[in-house]
């Protein structure tokens, strides 16, 4: 899927008059967010969270489309805490306005293809609608919305248009977040909904926040293939993975070793390929990465802390990172758990043939 993310293999959208959505809409005082089953999905939470929904906004400098996820708090019948990270592109095209402060339109689609939903997770300069064509390797047929100047997945079971507006904020939150706790209250600006669609007996799509479907669809899927190529303009052999445990702020990168220092370059590009990733573990290829128990030995068996750990400070990270402040910024730290044979020689590790017991155990 690496080549399907890559921006310059994106395909087309194809624009349509007509969406599955157009079975059914409300509009004007009809509009009530209480016809959908928004959920409140834990004890902590602050109310009923749209967390399914991909955002689908517009440059209003460039004219490029975008997809995002953001959480969303039901505050009244036609009203949403719209919660927006500084660095994303949904905020960036707020403040590029000549009134950074006026009402921004935004539809909130739900029920997608698979595509779309992986698109939406990543960074990437252009239209995400692009990068799920090349996904689907068609493109991908959107439709203008009713109430809004936005293309919109035609194929979406649920629409929810409606304007952003900057200067009218309320508390939003706690939610649980994919960091493992409940994300605190932020002053979030509202959406004023003026548009609700929907085909005939939709499926309402959510996602379990704080849990590891939000955390593959956000962190892993879609950046650990684009995260795999950048790393690989240093070790073309190299290879890497998020681990779900690490929650999207960590990176386990597997290396034939043969530089001392060629460990910390890898885990200084992986710190830049994304901006969630703040811890990063660099291991030989006798370690399985995807074993947390086995990037734990090699912690515990080949890193002297002095030597082996480095930290780059004030780096920006993601603003509900909870070791971060509240822009993000926090330090970023690499660890070499390679085996330093030129320290000490301790030979191979301890390894034991496997066996197939299904070969034992027949008749």
């Amino acid at each position: 899927m690496g080549e399907a993310l890559e921006s310059s293999n994106g395909i087309p959208t194809q624009l349509t008059t007509e969406a599955d959505w157009h079975e059914n809409c409300l509009t004007g005082d009809d509009v009530d967010l209480g016809v959908l089953p928004i959920p409140k999905h834990s004890r902590g939470d602050g109310g009923s969270f749209i967390t399914g929904a991909v955002s689908v906004t517009k440059d209003p400098v460039s004219g490029r489309g975008n997809l995002s996820y953001n959480r969303m708090l039901v505050l009244d019948k036609n009203i949403l805490g719209f919660n927006v990270n500084e660095w994303r592109d949904v905020g960036t095209f707020m403040k590029s306005r000549p009134d950074p402060e006026a009402p921004f339109p935004v539809a909130l689609a739900m029920g997608l293809d698979p595509a779309i939903m992986i698109a939406a997770g990543v960074r990437t300069p252009v239209d995400e609608l692009l990068i799920a064509g090349a996904i689907r390797n068609e493109g991908i047929k959107v439709c203008n919305g009713k109430t809004v100047d936005i293309d919109i997945p035609a194929h979406s079971e649920i629409v929810i248009e409606g304007h952003i507006r900057p200067a009218e904020r309320a508390p939003e939150g706690p939610l649980a977040e994919f960091h493992g706790y409940h994300g605190e209250m932020w002053d979030s600006p509202t959406l004023e909904v003026s548009a609700i669609s929907f085909r005939n007996d939709p499926i309402y799509q959510t996602i379990i926040p704080g849990w590891y479907e939000h955390i593959y669809i956000g962190n892993i899927l879609p950046r650990e293939p684009l995260l795999r190529k950048h790393i690989r303009h240093i070790d073309p052999n190299a290879d890497v993975i998020i681990p779900p445990y690490g929650n999207g702020f960590m990176a386990v990168i597997q290396i034939d070793r043969d530089n001392p220092g060629t460990p910390k370059n890898l885990a200084m590009a992986a710190m830049s390929a994304h901006i969630n990733i703040r811890n990063v573990v660099v291991v030989d290829r006798d370690v399985n990465m995807h074993e947390s128990s086995e990037v734990l030995w090699a912690i515990t068996n080949r890193v002297q802390w002095e030597r082996d750990v480095f930290q780059i400070g004030e780096a920006q990270g993601h603003e509900m990172d909870p070791t971060a402040d509240k822009r993000g910024i926090s330090t970023k730290v690499g660890i070499d758990a390679t085996y330093k044979r030129e320290r000490r020689e301790y030979g191979e590790r301890v390894a034991y043939p496997s066996i197939d017991l299904s070969s034992l155990l027949k008749g």
